[in-house]
């Protein structure tokens, strides 16, 4: 008789995805009928741009249906330096491009070929929860550095400095931020500049995959067009799923030090190979088309995001660093409340409302409320979150 199955230590020490849990929780409870309002939204709700949905289905009438080459479609490496030249002022040449399977991809390739068992990437908290598990994927150690609500989640750069250790070789950026929706200033990532420039081995990954979702007055800086001396030790994460409304495309891509890429692309090779072919057309013309879709999601976005904040500050006990881009905003619960999760799953049971805690983010003392929903929708959930802080 065979033995029991088992796992690797890796899968066993792995968690899944909070936030697609809850999602896919909400989901399943609406279809048995049970009346569920979710704010839990990592997603745009708008439908991809027609002439994006148009060029792929010309890709596939014209017979892009083949394997490609594993780095990516020649046509879009070359037009995401591009865009990276001329909109991020960060000069970039197409073997410095890989085209990934989505954003997540990209920092998982990124990782797996940049770090050693025991190297540590600074991560500060509140963070997107997947940095944590994609560093202890590769056999890296995160190491949190708080930017807590209290203060603004502003960076502390004496807290990152310290954190510095001989092993530390990644500093983790991501602005506009999710989930508290902060846009990192001028002077921050210059500070920031600063500071990496007197560790001549830390390298940082700049996350910008909501770089077009800015609120009014809010300006997207790259860090490494505002420091291009240390240019050759950043490398940027984006993609299409945000700004153009293509999360299921799953079309993102990493950029940065050529010998890198050309690493990670092998890596690709040997595991999901080339992106989807005519998928990768409708990339290619997003990035040649008007960006008139881009803005006015965005505008759309911000009338939401204000509502939403709007209503938040009007509920007693609840404190609000506003957001500023993005479509999240993280507030920070009552004293009474001191553990997120059980906030959330009797806010789900009592209420019918999905949002998410804030301690899979780095910080329990805060939840996750999405304004990429309908405006009937947001105010629904906020009378619903309102009812459930009522009775703690």
């Amino acid at each position: 008789m065979p033995g029991p199955l088992s796992l690797s230590n890796r899968a066993l020490a792995l968690q899944p995805s909070l936030t697609l849990a809850i999602g896919a929780r909400a989901k399943a409870l609406q279809k048995q009928g049970i009346d569920v309002c979710s704010l839990s939204a990592g997603e745009p709700d708008f439908g991809t741009p027609d002439f994006i949905v148009e060029a792929t289905i010309k890709a596939l009438t014209d017979g892009i249906t083949r394997y490609g080459p594993a780095a990516g479609d020649p046509d879009l490496r070359d037009a995401i330096a591009q865009k990276l030249s001329f909109e991020n002022n960060i000069p970039t040449k197409f073997e410095q491009v890989l085209v990934t399977n989505g954003g997540k991809q990209a920092i998982y390739n990124l990782f797996q070929v940049l770090l050693n068992p025991g190297d540590e990437v600074i991560i500060p908290a509140p963070y997107w929860l997947s940095y944590p598990e994609i560093v202890r994927l590769a056999g890296g150690k995160p190491v949190p550095v708080p930017s807590p609500a209290s203060d603004g989640f502003g960076l502390d750069l004496e807290l990152i400095e310290q954190s510095i250790t001989p092993a530390t070789k990644v500093l983790v950026l991501n602005s506009p931020g999710n989930p508290t929706g902060r846009v990192l200033s001028l002077s921050e990532l210059e500070g920031l500049a600063t500071l990496v420039r007197k560790h001549p081995n830390l390298m940082v990954m700049s996350d910008e995959i909501y770089e077009y979702l800015l609120d009014q007055g809010q300006s997207h800086h790259s860090f490494a067009a505002v420091a291009p001396d240390l240019k050759h030790r950043c490398f940027v994460v984006n993609g299409f799923a945000k700004g153009w409304a293509m999360t299921g495309w799953r079309l993102g891509y990493l950029s940065g030090d050529s010998m890198v890429i050309k690493a990670a692309a092998a890596l690709q090779s040997q595991s999901t190979s080339n992106v989807c072919s005519f998928a990768q057309r409708g990339a290619l013309a997003a990035l040649q088309g008007s960006r008139d879709c881009v803005r006015e999601m965005a505008a759309s976005y911000n009338t939401r995001r204000e509502e939403l904040c709007v209503g938040l500050q009007q509920i007693e006990g609840i404190t609000l660093v506003p957001p500023r881009g993005a479509f999240y905003a993280f507030p920070r619960l009552p004293d009474a409340v001191s553990d997120s999760l059980a906030f959330c799953e009797r806010a789900l049971e009592e209420e019918g409302l999905a949002i998410v805690p804030g301690g899979a983010f780095g910080d329990d003392r805060c939840v996750r409320l999405s304004c990429a929903v309908s405006r009937e929708t947001i105010a629904e959930g906020l009378s619903r979150f309102n009812r459930l802080l009522a009775r703690t």
